[in-house]
């Protein structure tokens, strides 16, 4: 037998060869080796190649040993130590590139263990990874930490006893992350004078990975630029005449110089070479009688020509003109009819309907006081309109449109009819966040009620003689998806107003909530717009707006109201420039109204802070049957990357427990930030130890990861009934028809405007009037329309149509100075 090194209390086995009928048998320290008194002795059959044991008794052995016995070299047993690292490796966070080193110490056996490493349960070859190092007193070194690097590494010490694993120690390579550079200056966005003009840069260089550190400073920077204004072209002044040529006739020129067109500016308009003909003095007499008759008979058909072409014209334009008053459009028309700009539509002749003969025209007689005045007014204003009831206010929130000569009231036929157009196809089928109406010139407002939305059609922005069929409603994110990129991220509802492609003279207002934290430094939001092909467009850029565009927004606190000459799909999307960025999330919490069990469930909903999707989860735990145990609570979420977690502590022991394994809840960044799903939801689940416990007290813990957080406390009887909170039931939107939408008369609104338009020297105009009502902030985009006043009473209008004060408003007035102030005690038989 060989000598054999075993562990403390392992079985070991030696093993003697001798030839065949020879009894073997095993001494230890010379004692024979028995069990229980008896010898053993352990062969093997040579027929069944199976053990056997026989036993045989002390005795036996001292008569047998007498004939003879031959005994073997003797073998050596020892026994080895506890096997345990004497220092395991510890796991690391580490940069990329920097070097990494693993210690090891095997425990102390006999013989000496051997060492060697393992990366993920794979062992490491210093020959094939010169990367890998392994040094004479058993370390691992990483000479250049690499991201495959990232793995559990594992010391393995083993020797012919035994085989050992440390415990595994977790090396994590991260990568913190490096600007970009930075793109090109972008063209100024002023065409003339002073603008604006950026630049940006990505945190891509690299990309922070594994919790390395974000880049540090901005993304996108600004710059003040002047951009050289154009010059246009102007002409000189004309050079002498020439003398009289034989055609009898004689040249002057001019030349555009002064100055000459540069920049972008414009060519001169008009001839720059000019000919007259010469007096019979002054020409040669080169024509013969036949010559003047032919240029007389010229002349006069030429007459007759211009003469037949201006009867024409005066026809043409007598018989449009006849049928301007009785165009009218409805949805049907609109939706096909209209386009955007750019595409032809297949029937332009379904553009315009031929008045109906048969429809008498009657006067609208109604008042025109405010919509909160109850009392009654003698006088009337007189409009030429076609007879019926399209432009009675739609009062008690009815709703009635117009369609191939019929007055209906069903949403859901208008919305399949609008559903069949191809443009209108993602359009929601249900009512409930959708309203519409009809409008003329006096305008009008459409509302989607607890939702924040609507859109203020103001007077005159319909032309006179037209009469659309308009309609808003709000878009779910999981029916039309935005492309987001980057840190973009979802700030609004997404809206549809229509049909698009109709005729507006004035811009309408649209109104909307969004959740950004409205620090402007922070965001860089864009107002985009899906064209008729489908694909979203940026077409206004928050503080770059060009007054020259169709769009125009004014950025609330809580609220973004969209000027817009063209109805369409938007929605507001926001890109944080710094971490420092954040949105406003509401939480709120629900729980069941009944529980006739152990098992309580309290669901803590995240969503964004706007109306319509509160509205939203109100209806669907209203269907669950839940109830609000809570205010909902604000808290800002920031851009950092940092999961939200959600925790449940300080309940009553001795009265319940929480069923949740792990410590608290939590919902990944990208999930809240990308805005693919405006609400998110997590349940604690709760057990009360029995069941007439019904008082719960806790407090709900909110936080962002490595961020400030907040704690709410919770108290309230689970048995008790509450009322849910009450919401409006009416299914469909509410709109509101000419004079009735308004808080300003249309008269009084017509005066206002004629006495503060034309600027006065001393300031006591439009301007003032914006500085009083805080709107001076959009004093170039006021300006730039034909009728200041107007935009600013429209922009009161949506910000007061629930809380105005015509007093207030009066007030102001007065104090600009303008004796025009009482204007707003008009007579009844003014209005």
């Amino acid at each position: 037998p060989d000598d054999e090194y075993i562990v403390k209390n392992k079985p070991v086995t030696l093993t003697c060869r001798s030839t065949p009928a020879t009894q073997i048998y095993f001494k230890c320290n010379g004692e024979w080796v028995h069990q229980d008194d008896h010898l053993i002795e352990r062969n093997v059959d040579p027929a069944t190649g199976k053990p056997s044991t026989r036993s045989f008794s002390r005795d036996f052995y001292q008569k047998w040993s007498s004939g003879g016995v031959d005994q073997s070299k003797q073998s050596i047993v020892r026994i080895l130590r506890k096997y345990n690292f004497e220092e395991e490796p510890v796991g690391k966070e580490v940069a990329l590139n920097q070097e990494v080193l693993l210690h090891c110490h095997p425990p102390e056996g006999v013989p000496p263990a051997e060492v060697e490493w393992q990366r993920n349960e794979h062992v490491i070859d210093p020959v094939s990874d010169p990367n890998f190092l392994v040094t004479a007193d058993r370390n691992l070194i990483i000479k250049q930490a690499r991201l495959a690097d990232t793995a559990n590494y594992t010391c393995v010490a083993k020797n012919i006893v035994a085989r050992r694993k440390s415990s595994p120690a977790t090396v994590l390579v991260y990568v913190n992350g490096g600007w970009s550079t930075w793109t090109t200056w972008s063209a100024c966005s002023a065409v003339c004078g002073r603008g604006w003009q950026r630049r940006s840069r990505s945190c891509t260089n690299p990309t922070p990975l594994n919790g390395g550190l974000a880049c540090d400073g901005q993304n996108v920077q600004k710059s003040a630029c002047t951009a050289t204004c154009p010059v246009d072209g102007g002409w000189s002044d004309w050079s002498n005449w020439s003398e009289c040529g034989v055609d009898c006739s004689m040249w002057r020129s001019r030349e555009c110089t002064q100055p000459l067109p540069g920049t972008g500016g414009k060519d001169c308009q008009g001839i720059d070479l000019q000919s007259l003909n010469c007096t019979s003095q002054q020409c040669l007499q080169t024509a013969d009688g036949v010559e003047d008759v032919a240029l007389y008979v010229g002349i006069v058909a030429v007459a007759l020509c211009l003469t037949l072409i201006l009867i024409v014209v005066v026809l043409v334009y007598r018989r449009k003109k006849q049928g301007l008053d009785a165009d009218v459009a409805d949805s049907s028309i609109l939706t096909t009819g209209f386009q955007p700009m750019g595409i032809k539509p297949k029937n332009s002749h379904l553009l315009t309907i031929q008045p109906d003969l048969t429809t008498t025209t009657t006067s609208y007689q109604g008042t025109l006081r405010s919509r909160h005045d109850g009392t009654t007014h003698t006088g009337t204003a007189k409009f030429s309109m076609t007879n019926g009831p399209l432009l009675d206010p739609l009062h008690n929130g009815s709703h009635h449109t117009l369609h191939n000569g019929k007055i209906t009231s069903d949403p859901a036929e208008f919305m399949t009819r609008l559903s069949n157009q191809t443009y209108f196809k993602t359009l929601p089928r249900d009512v409930a966040n959708t309203s519409y109406g009809t409008f003329n010139f006096l305008g009008g407002r459409l509302t989607i009620p607890n939702t924040g939305i609507s859109l203020l059609i103001p007077p005159e922005a319909i032309p006179r003689g037209k009469i659309y069929e308009i309609y808003l409603t709000a878009q779910k994110t999981e029916d039309l998806r935005l492309p987001l990129v980057g840190c973009q991220t979802l700030l609004s509802p997404i809206v549809s107003c229509g049909p698009p492609g109709v005729v507006l003279t004035r811009p309408t207002i649209l109104s909307m909530d969004h959740c950004s934290d409205a620090c402007p430094e922070n965001w860089a939001i864009r107002l985009k717009k899906q064209n008729y092909e489908g694909v979203w467009e940026d077409v206004l850029m928050m503080g770059e707006e060009l007054i020259s565009e169709p769009y125009y927004c004014q950025l609330e606190a809580e609220t973004c109201r969209v000027f817009s000459e063209q109805l369409g799909r938007f929605s507001l999307v926001g890109e944080s420039l710094n971490m420092a960025a954040a949105k406003r999330l509401r939480l709120v919490l629900f729980s069941d109204a009944y529980c006739s069990t152990l098992e309580y469930n309290i669901r803590v909903y995240c969503m964004d802070d706007t109306q319509d999707v509160f509205k939203e989860v109100m209806q669907m735990e209203r269907q669950l049957g839940g109830r609000l145990i809570d205010e909902p609570h604000v808290l800002l979420f920031k851009d950092s990357y940092h999961n939200l977690r959600l925790s449940i502590h300080d309940m009553p022991q001795a009265h319940w427990r929480s069923k949740l394994l792990a410590g608290y809840q939590e919902i990944p960044f990208y999930h809240i930030w990308n805005g693919s799903q405006r609400f998110l939801h997590c349940t604690f689940t709760l057990e009360r130890l029995n069941l007439s416990t019904c008082e719960l007290t806790c407090q709900l813990c909110v936080w962002q990861v490595e961020g400030e957080g907040q704690s709410f406390s919770l108290d309230f009887n689970i048995a008790k009934v509450t009322q849910f909170l009450l919401m409006d039931t009416n299914p469909s939107g509410s709109a509101l028809a000419g004079p009735s939408a308004f808080q300003i008369p249309y008269l009084i609104r017509q005066k206002i405007c004629s006495s503060l338009d034309t600027p006065c020297p001393n300031g006591a105009d439009w301007r003032l009037l914006a500085q009083r009502l805080k709107l001076d902030r959009h004093m170039s985009f006021f300006a730039s329309r034909a009728s200041p006043t107007s935009m600013i009473l429209d922009l009161w209008e949506a910000q007061h149509f629930h809380s105005g004060n015509l007093n207030q408003l009066a007030t102001v007035m007065a104090d600009i100075g303008k004796q025009e102030a009482m204007i707003f005690l008009v007579s009844d038989g003014e209005c």
